[in-house]
C-alpha cells in the first residue's frame, strides 16, 4: 500500500517563525543551521507576493495542497553534538535509528507535539549529486546568508536530483519568478549566483549534464502550465528569460579537462548515483 503523502501541521507563517526560531537559538549557541528546500524559497519569496501567490496556486505535491512536508536544514558534522543537545533542549525526539546509523551525514528529529519532523543534513547533500557547503564552522557557504542556504545552493539542490518530480520543478519556477540570475556573482541575497553554479558545474560532467535536463524539464512543465492557464503569460516570460540566463551561463563556461573527459562517455554510462529512501 501507497504511504499517504504527510504534511506539515502548521500555516506556512507558523512553519517559518518555527524553523527561524531553531535557527536562532542554534545561533545564539554557536552552531550554524540553514533552511534549504521549499521552505527556503518561500522564505526568501516575501519580497515578491506574486511568488507566494503562485506557489499556493499551482501546490507543489497537486494544485491546493500544503506547500511543506518537512523542515530540511544544512549544518555541519564537526557541530553534530551541539546539534543533538539544541533539539534536545527544545523538546524534539531524536529518531535514534537514523541518528545511530548516518549520524555523520544526517540527523532527524521530531517536533514534541508532533506538528512536523527535521531532516539535518551535514556538510552536504548526498543524493543523485553532491551539493557540499563545507565541513568547517565560520568558513563553508552556510555563513554566507540566513536563515536559509545561498540561493544558488538551493537551484543545486533542485537540479542534483535524478528523478526529479512535479514538486521540485514547480519549485525552481517558483524560485525563477522571483530571483532573477548573476552572470557575475550576486548584487543581493535576492539573486541567484550563476556564476557560481556554472563554475561548479564546469569540473562535473554529470551533475552538469543532470542540470541541463533538469532546467529543461522546468521549461517543459512551465509551458504546461502556460497552456493550463495557470500561470500568467507576463510571470512565464520572467520565468523562461532567468532560465535562459542559466542555461548559457552552463553551455558558455569554460569547461574543466575532467568534465571534458567525461563528456567523452556522456550517457553511455550512469552519470547519477542510485538513491536509497531513509525510511523513517
Amino acid at each position: 500500500m501507497e504511504k499517504a503523502q504527510e504534511y506539515v501541521h502548521l500555516t506556512d507563517e507558523q512553519f517559518l517563525d518555527a524553523a527561524v526560531g531553531i535557527l536562532s537559538k542554534a545561533r545564539e549557541g554557536g552552531v550554524a543551521l540553514r533552511i534549504l528546500g521549499s521552505l527556503g524559497i518561500y522564505a526568501h519569496s516575501k519580497h515578491a507576493p506574486e511568488c507566494l501567490e503562485l506557489f499556493h496556486a499551482l501546490g507543489r505535491i497537486e494544485p491546493g495542497s500544503p506547500l511543506f512536508t518537512d523542515l530540511d536544514l544544512a549544518g555541519y558534522a564537526k557541530q553534530s553534538p551541539a546539534i543533538s543537545r539544541l533539539f534536545d533542549g527544545l523538546g524534539f525526539q531524536a529518531d535514534k535509528m537514523v541518528n545511530g546509523f548516518f549520524g555523520d551525514r544526517r540527523l532527524i528529529y521530531y517536533e514534541g507535539s508532533g506538528r512536523f519532523h527535521v531532516d539535518v543534513f551535514l556538510d552536504k547533500l548526498e543524493f543523485s549529486h553532491d551539493v557540499e557547503f563545507g565541513s568547517k564552522p565560520g568558513q563553508g557557504r552556510l555563513e554566507l546568508d540566513f536563515p536559509t542556504i545561498p540561493l544558488a545552493d538551493i537551484v543545486l539542490e533542485k537540479l542534483q536530483i535524478h528523478a526529479i518530480g512535479r514538486k521540485d520543478l514547480v519549485d525552481l519556477i517558483v524560485l525563477f519568478l522571483g530571483h532573477d540570475v548573476a552572470a557575475q556573482g550576486p548584487a543581493s541575497a535576492e539573486a541567484v549566483d550563476g556564476s557560481y553554479i556554472a563554475g561548479l558545474l564546469a569540473d562535473d560532467w554529470g551533475f552538469w549534464y543532470e542540470s541541463t535536463l533538469n532546467l529543461a524539464k522546468t521549461r517543459q512543465l512551465l509551458e504546461t502550465f502556460v497552456a493550463a492557464g495557470s500561470i500568467a503569460p507576463g510571470a512565464a516570460a520572467v520565468v523562461r528569460e532567468r532560465l535562459g540566463k542559466l542555461e548559457r551561463l552552463l553551455a558558455d563556461v569554460p569547461k574543466s579537462r575532467k568534465w571534458e573527459k567525461r563528456a567523452r562517455t556522456g550517457a553511455a554510462k550512469p552519470w547519477f548515483r542510485e538513491v536509497e529512501e531513509v525510511v523513517r
